[in-house]
């Protein structure tokens, strides 16, 4: 869900040719989410998560999409900045598949991935901190779409669900954190809103990664 209701900000970005004020780290924190997630949910290491390993899939491969488009349409500084989180993406996930691989025990191995998982979501939960921090700096929500708060509060609302249900800490709790701050951003979304429209033409000077 994340990463169908991102479409609107890369319509735009493509529209413009131009990434603007637009962060790139919310879906560099994604993939590598989805990666470990997904990691997280196969058979090697959890039972019966495979709706964790599904879900976290596709979803990594949207997250690619959207990485590939935003690099092409980024400045140089940007392009290269995003082209070596990328990378080391890549390279980590490489590293946490072949070192729980060497945990023999299974349990050890679960607990393991599991806190790693729980650190990667809380982290991409985070990662809007750096917009709503600029949001509150310049009251406005130019560059911090509806759509992407939006589905920040649902998919972490329904994951939340999901881990209480299959009584899953490594699932909830960091979905619990991210349900606050999916709320968060839902409030600074309507309280700068009208002021963002009013001034959608004036171009932002603080650039993110």
């Amino acid at each position: 869900m994340y990463v169908l209701l991102s479409k609107p900000t890369f319509k735009r970005i493509i529209r413009n040719q131009s990434t603007e004020n637009f962060s790139g780290l919310p879906y560099i924190y994604a993939l590598l989410n989805c990666l470990i997630c997904t990691w997280y949910g196969t058979p090697l290491v959890s039972h019966d998560n495979v709706p964790v390993m599904t879900v976290n899939s596709i979803g990594a491969v949207f997250q690619i999409t959207y990485i590939v488009t935003f690099i092409v349409y980024a400045d140089k500084e940007k392009k290269m900045r995003m082209l070596g989180m990328l990378l080391g993406v890549f390279g980590l996930l490489a590293v946490i598949v072949a070192g729980s691989l060497q945990i023999a025990d299974r349990a050890t191995r679960w607990i393991f991935v599991g806190f790693l998982s729980c650190a990667s979501l809380i982290s991409m939960f985070a990662s809007p901190l750096f917009i709503i921090n600029l949001v509150i700096r310049t009251r406005s929500v130019e560059f911090m779409p509806f759509y992407l708060s939006l589905s920040t509060f649902l998919m972490s609302t329904s994951f939340l669900l999901y881990g209480v249900f299959n009584f899953d800490a490594f699932i909830y709790v960091p979905n619990g954190i991210g349900t606050i701050l999916g709320i968060l951003q839902l409030a600074l979304f309507f309280r700068y809103k009208a002021k963002s429209m009013e001034e959608s033409n004036e171009p932002l000077m603080v650039s993110q990664a």
